[in-house]
């Protein structure tokens, strides 16, 4: 059975968990509350970025990826954004 960390597993895959794991709140979509809290989680809570720096970051994700203008993004908007970052497949695994 291959982990959806594996450097094997489908794209799809990896995005219907990545989906799931950034949906903090688990209410199906990824809302400027999810993105920050993925931001300080992913900034280890450092002082790299300031909560306007967050803000910011947030702003241009939900304007960059929000198709249908509700401000948050549905698990299709987010498809749709992994599937134009060509990193996503490379960079979504753990090397064990």
């Amino acid at each position: 059975m291959l982990s959806v960390f594996s450097e094997q597993a489908p794209r799809d895959i990896k995005v219907f968990y990545a989906f799931r794991i950034y949906d903090f709140d688990g209410d199906q979509h990824i809302g400027p509350e999810d993105i920050d809290e993925a931001l300080r989680l992913l900034t280890r809570n450092s002082h790299e970025l300031t909560p306007e720096d967050r803000q910011q970051i947030v702003e241009k994700v939900i304007e960059e990826a929000d198709v249908d203008g509700d401000g948050k993004l549905s698990y299709m908007e987010f498809e749709h954004v992994i599937t134009r970052a060509p990193d996503f497949l490379s960079t979504f695994h753990i090397r064990i």
